[in-house]
């Protein structure tokens, strides 16, 4: 299985001494060559300290070494695939690749995006030793707290304690040497991304370039087209159920609920750490669950317009207007912000630096005459100021391909 085939079905433990011993899950037939599946890495000796994914299975990562110049730089990309937020929706998750390591595989990298080792493809960071962490907890590796589901078995709400165990273990792998380092991550690990990202970039020297870029994670506290924000009962659920108060800002907490806090128009308020926002105004994930929850749609007069942005009626064009420019409200915050960047598209599509075709290829969106590549690259490696791209309402942008992926 590849990142992108992943990413489309599914919408760290500290301690000295040696490395913990890993169990190392490799491809079970003849792998093509090339390129090969990069093997599953299991840290076993986690569960030691709880780091466990719901069903109690160790977690785990797939680690792709870097070379020459990229020998000693990091990316380190969280996994996405949604939340779960009831005991019940947690404890069906555990029979999935989302909630259990037993269902994981070797992943493919290449053709994935910013993961791809092909230097025309990805040309900042194909050489980079690069990490996919797999997401198990269900509440973007924040939560840490046990519950029972109705069987009376533990659910481990431990996403904390996993994203914890890998960072210890990829620091002694060669990670806390590092000279370059960008944490990633897509969708419910976009989230991740913004929530672990000063922890993340507190971890090395003052002289290391940090930095973090979350991808189709910025997900808005908005009001659906009833005029409530049944949303915010999803992430309400996360909050409450699994405990993630820990990793969020106490300056936030000073003043709003736990949940408030949890949002990414909060966090980026607070984080300290320069971090890239990558994502679509219209983003096909955040419109069928955010803006036109099926619940709010009975009649399904918004069921094609939810499949596919072309077929939307102009009252329904203008609807998502008022989302994008909800988005681009929040993301003001981001403008005041000089070693801060964005590339936020008008393009109907969800997830992007994960996709060769959206990354960097003949009809990967562009803003300003730049693909998300060439945007991300320039302001990481500070080769331009100001790398703060927002498109223009949709359908103004020509390089909006329909083949750009979205969720099922």
């Amino acid at each position: 299985m590849d990142v992108t085939a992943a990413v489309l079905v599914l919408v760290l433990l500290s301690f000295s001494g040696p490395l913990c011993p890993r169990l190392v899950r490799a491809s079970s037939s003849p792998s093509p060559s090339p390129p090969e599946p990069v093997a599953l890495t299991l840290l076993a000796c986690a569960t030691e300290k709880g780091a466990v994914c719901l069903d109690g299975t160790p977690p785990g990562y797939h680690l792709q070494r870097g070379s020459g110049s990229g020998s000693t730089s990091w990316l380190i990309h969280l996994e996405g695939g949604a939340w779960c937020s009831t005991v019940q929706r947690c404890s069906d998750r555990r029979m999935t690749v989302l909630g259990s390591s037993a269902f994981m595989k070797p992943i493919q990298f290449a053709g994935s995006g910013i993961l791809d080792s092909d230097q025309h493809l990805n040309p900042d960071f194909y050489n980079w030793n690069k990490v996919y962490v797999r997401y198990c907890d269900g509440a973007s590796f924040s939560g840490d707290a046990e519950g029972r589901a109705q069987d009376g078995s533990i659910l481990h709400f431990r996403g904390l304690r996993i994203y914890e165990a890998v960072i210890d273990e990829l620091m002694k792998k060669g990670l806390a040497k590092a000279t370059e380092a960008l944490l990633t991550g897509c969708s419910a690990g976009g989230l991740a991304t913004l929530l672990h990202c000063d922890d993340f970039s507190a971890r090395f020297p003052k002289e290391a370039s940090v930095k973090c870029l979350a991808d189709a994670g910025f997900f808005l506290d908005a009001k659906d087209i009833s005029r409530e924000r049944s949303f915010r009962a999803n992430f309400d659920g996360v909050v409450q159920l699994q405990n993630v108060r820990e990793v969020l800002y106490k300056d936030c907490l000073a003043n709003k609920d736990p949940t408030e806090c949890f949002y990414p128009a909060e966090l980026i308020k607070s984080i300290h750490t320069p971090v890239f926002i990558l994502n679509s105004a219209y983003d096909p994930s955040q419109i069928r669950n955010i803006l036109v929850p099926g619940s709010t749609d009975p009649d399904k007069s918004w069921l094609s317009c939810k499949d596919n942005i072309k077929n939307c009626n102009s009252t329904q064009i203008q609807i998502l207007h008022g989302f994008r420019n909800a988005m681009v409200n929040d993301l003001k915050v981001v403008q005041e912000k000089e070693d801060w960047g964005m590339f936020i598209d008008s393009c109907f599509t969800h997830c992007q630096a994960l996709y060769g075709i959206s990354w960097n290829s003949p009809i990967s969106p562009k803003l300003g005459n730049k693909t998300i590549a060439k945007a991300v690259g320039d302001w990481y490696f500070g080769r331009r100021q100001g790398v703060k791209y927002i498109d223009c309402e949709y359908p103004c942008n020509p390089t909006c391909s329909s083949l750009l992926p979205t969720p099922p």
